[in-house]
């Protein structure tokens, strides 16, 4: 059930992109079935959470790192996931009918769904990992849902500053969570809880404080990380009241919660936690009740509470922690309602500037009403739920000494309180009350149900839960409680009276004051705007625009274009960071005795080396360079057979070839001679880094090899047969043990094919084009464009190079052979044809079409790996038996094969697909005209001998 209630707003997330094609109805339904299936697989397990059940679910991940994809439901799991889901309906509803006719609403709730499912799992995650993967994806996700109006500025840039701020916390948070779970001796969270002495007795206790706190503070936007949430306004307003009052900035909250039990309790987590949260309550009320923007007064005192949540999971008592969940809640109802609200005002009155409002009541008696109880409660006023978690909050700052002094909390606290209620009455009073305006942009009234009715049930809660709050939430908020002290929180009995207390003096203080500043807020705006207090944004701004110009310049130091350049930097700082490595752990010889080489192995070591030589002095000469290149291939090739490994001797011979012919392709229309680039001082140097590359790497291989190995290669040779069912070991590897590998590595072929193609595709066009049709042969080409005994032997060979294919391909399980090397037969075959009888001839009959066998490869390789997992086995685990048929006897049959099969069409397609783009560039140069001298060997013709004999007439 647990990975039904993850899984659904994710993969439900294509509901809304299919169904939108029916309309937006269609479209906003199917978004609001997921949301609504999951809130009712959530419902299904609340009465065993009320009971003390914890739900738990998990599924092998990196079995051989002992690691599982874990979740688990606890109390505070599901206060979270009933917001996530409960509000997120809501906003479903809101959306359909808030949204314009040219907003794209299939992306709209695609995007909604995918952040809905991301902030499910990192609330019912218990693997760290697997949270800290649904963390980056509400960063992504947001940045989507932020940005949503592509044409506006503003929202572009405030997604990308909230993707910089939570993305750069979210590797704070990594590094945190990993050295608390290399700590507790385990990734799992329900592990993690229950080592709180090991963990804060440990050295790396504070390490790991300060990065989990830098991924909880950038994400719920504590000061001085708090810039990017008001710039995030720029959002639709759906989208603001779901990430930006229930759900995301609550996420770091979420984790301060989650890791109390373990983290709380020390003087560093009160100083850190409880400071950074009062600071930022305060200062965000105090900018909030001079912005004039409806969603920027709201963005500002969204902080201020997210500030005021964090200072009392900060606080480290207990009963701070249950005050802390409590108004979690009371927050998500009231802020969300006045989002909701705001967004009712911008669109009936067609602004959300204050000061252009005013006297909405009388003709919007709904949207007032509704605004009056939300904004009432976000004040703390009597008889709202705001009022009782305010209280709750003074209570426990009046109690609270800071550094010796007992006076810092609660002074500031009731600060913090009355520019709550200064900023509240402001958002009532200035839209809603005093003269009515003639001159609003359009004519308001009270909207339809469909934009009122989600913040009327968030109303509804806001005064149930006021007048009721033992009834309607003492039970959760006690078990929550429960679940984020360990127990350690006694249950409290939640009243909207408790008597006459220094805390209800405060809050009636902070009630008073607030409405004086109210009074005075005209005055108090002058002095603000004069003040010219700097602006976070343009800061942010200015230190972006620092780091860009540092990074140009060390890339532009680095990076001038030079290709010798980068490398040397590269290379170099490998061969000194090898060095002072090497000279600072103190070398000690190897004993293992060396084994003898042959007159064989000597020659063949002499003859690379020789040829390494000279691809080095011939490098001026393209042509000659390849060939030298053709020569070192070989040797390594014979090298793996002096060695005992004929499938790598094959596929090296294969490779080799095949390289060779398109790099000849290639060579054919550049010039055959390099140019001189580089002065003798830079031959010296370059040369100086390439011999201690050298001899760091040589050195390295010789220290290896010099010692006792306890090689991996027993296991392979105990386990093909038993295993894999073939007794060729490196085949078995390659299509079983290490299937996964192969299956990337041949995608990645295809993607270079591709890379290829798209490259090649538009090479007549733009500079390119202008340079190709300029080119002319710079050597002498022979009149022979197809010569008749390579046009007859290529022809002769296709039929038995196709046959030695099939050879190699059918007994590489069990002989050297396989899919690869049968791929790469067939492809030297074709590619021979290519240069025998130029691309036309070859092209009009080969009816194949060389996209769709890439595709077609690896689609059947990857249906070759997910057919074992219908059986219960890891992806790509291959299964054999033996079958026997009159006169062919007995014979094996391996679901390898089948693997193999895509491991060759896609070889043989990444390889024809290059052949094929490289071959046109050629045949569309060859078609300009040539002077009479040119006798150069046409490898790509693409012309028949009567029009080129035609042509050197002509």
């Amino acid at each position: 059930m647990l990975f039904l209630l993850a899984l659904l707003p994710l993969l439900g997330a294509l509901a809304p992109a299919l169904a939108i094609r029916f309309g937006r109805n269609a479209c906003a339904l199917a978004a609001g079935a997921v949301t609504l299936s999951a809130l009712i697989v959530l419902g299904s397990m609340v009465p065993g959470v009320m009971r003390g059940e914890v739900f738990t679910a998990s599924v092998p991940w990196i079995p051989a790192l002992g690691l599982n994809a874990s979740l688990f439901l606890d109390p505070l799991g599901l206060m979270f996931a009933g917001m996530i889901l409960g509000i997120g309906l809501l906003i479903i509803i809101y959306a359909r009918f808030y949204l314009a006719a040219a907003d794209p609403m299939g992306r709209f709730f695609t995007y909604l769904l995918l952040f809905q499912g991301a902030m499910l799992g990192i609330v019912l995650s218990d693997n760290v990992l697997l949270l800290l993967i649904f963390w980056e994806l509400t960063s992504l996700s947001s940045f989507l849902l932020i940005g949503f109006w592509r044409h506006s500025a503003e929202a572009r840039q405030g997604a990308r500053m909230a993707l910089f701020v939570t993305g750069g916390g979210g590797l704070a948070l990594i590094g945190g969570l990993l050295i608390l779970g290399s700590i507790a001796g385990s990734y799992d969270l329900t592990v993690i809880l229950q080592q709180k002495d090991v963990i804060q007795a440990s050295p790396l206790y504070l390490p790991a404080l300060l990065l989990i706190l830098g991924g909880c503070f950038t994400k719920s936007a504590q000061f001085p990380f708090h810039f990017w949430l008001p710039h995030a306004m720029a959002a639709p307003t759906p989208v603001s009241a779901y990430l930006h009052s229930a759900t995301m900035v609550k996420a770091g909250v979420f984790m301060l919660a989650r890791l109390w039990p373990v983290l709380a309790g020390t003087d560093a987590w009160f100083l850190i936690v409880a400071t950074t949260g009062l600071v930022t309550m305060v200062f965000a009320a105090c900018v909030a009740l001079f912005k004039d923007d409806l969603k920027g007064l709201l963005a500002y005192s969204t902080i201020s509470h997210l500030g005021f949540l964090t200072m009392l999971f900060g606080i480290g008592t207990p009963m701070a922690a249950l005050v802390g969940v409590f108004h979690i809640i009371n927050h998500a109802t009231f802020k969300a309602a006045l989002f909701l609200n705001a967004g009712i005002v911008d669109h009936e009155a067609g602004t959300r500037d204050i000061k252009r409002l005013g006297g909405l009541f009388g003709l919007m008696p709904i949207a007032g009403t509704l605004a009056l109880v939300a904004g009432l409660s976000m004040a703390g006023v009597p008889p709202l739920n705001g009022f009782i978690s305010k209280e709750m909050m003074l209570y426990e700052a009046a109690d609270t000494v800071w550094l010796g002094q007992a006076w810092v909390f609660p002074v500031l606290a009731t600060l913090g309180a009355t520019l709550s209620v200064a900023y509240s009455l402001r958002y009532i009073v200035h839209v809603y009350l005093g003269k009515r305006r003639d001159d609003y942009p359009k004519s308001p009234h009270d909207p339809g149900i469909g934009l009122w009715g989600p913040p009327a049930v968030l109303v509804a809660l806001v005064i149930a839960i006021g007048l009721a709050p033992a009834l309607v939430a003492g039970p959760l908020v006690n078990l929550v409680a429960g679940a984020v002290t360990n127990g350690a929180a006694e249950p409290e009995h939640l009243a909207l009276w408790h008597g006459v207390t220094p805390a209800l003096f405060m809050s009636a203080i902070a009630i008073a004051l607030g409405a004086a500043l109210l009074m005075g807020h005209r005055r108090l705006d002058r002095l603000w705007q004069g003040a010219g207090l700097p602006e976070a944004k343009a800061m942010f701004d200015a230190s972006v625009r620092g780091a860009v110009r540092i990074a140009r310049r060390g890339t532009d130091l680095l990076q001038n274009g030079s290709l010798q350049r980068g490398m040397a930097a590269l290379i170099g700082t490998a061969v000194v960071v090898g060095f002072a490595g090497f000279l600072s752990a103190g070398y000690v010889p190897g004993e293992r005795p060396g084994v003898p080489a042959s007159p064989a192995a000597v020659v063949g070591w002499i003859a690379l080396v020789a040829a390494t030589a000279m691809v080095v002095l011939t490098h001026k000469a393209r042509y000659i360079s390849l060939i030298y290149i053709g020569i070192v291939g070989l040797i390594i090739s014979l090298a793996f057979v002096h060695l005992s490994a004929p499938d790598l001797a094959l596929t090296q011979i294969s490779v080799e070839v095949v390289t060779i012919l398109l790099m000849l392709l290639a060579l054919n229309l550049l010039p055959k001679q390099t140019p001189v680039e580089s002065r003798p001082w830079r031959k010296i140097r370059d040369g100086g880094v390439a011999v201690a590359a050298g001899l760091g790497v040589g050195g390295a291989a010789w220290a290896i090899m010099t010692r006792p190995l306890d090689s991996i290669s027993g296991y392979f040779w105990e386990n093909a047969y038993s295993g894999g069912g073939g007794t060729n070991v490196v085949n078995v590897i390659l299509v079983d043990f290490r299937g996964f590998d192969t299956f990337g590595e041949i995608i990645v072929l295809g993607i270079a094919a591709l890379g290829i193609f798209a490259l090649l595709e538009r090479v007549e066009t733009g500079a390119s084009g202008k340079r190709l049709a300029a080119w002319k042969p710079d050597t002498v080409r022979s009149p022979e464009h197809h010569p008749m005994m390579l046009v007859v032997a290529t022809r002769l060979v296709l039929p038995l190079a196709v046959m030695v294919a099939l050879y190699i391909f059918l007994r590489g399980h069990n002989q050297p052979g396989g899919g690869f090397i049968a791929g790469l037969v067939v492809a030297v075959a074709i590619l021979m044809q290519y240069m025998a009888s130029g691309f036309a001839f070859a092209d009009q009959r080969l009816h194949a079409d060389h996209h769709s066998m890439i595709g077609a490869g690896v689609l059947v390789a990857a249906l070759t790996g997910l057919g074992s997992l219908a059986f219960g086995a890891p992806f790509l685990t291959s299964a054999f038996d033996y079958f026997s048929l009159p006169l062919i006897g007995e014979f094996e049959l391996a679901t390898a094969i089948l693997f193999d099969i895509g491991v060759a069409l896609t070889v043989i397609g990444a390889v024809m697909l290059a052949l094929a783009q490289l071959s046109q560039v050629a045949e569309r140069a060859e078609k300009e005209p040539q002077p009479e001298t040119e006798t150069a060997m046409d490898i790509n013709p693409g012309r028949d001998d009567a029009a080129a004999a035609t042509k050197a007439d002509q």
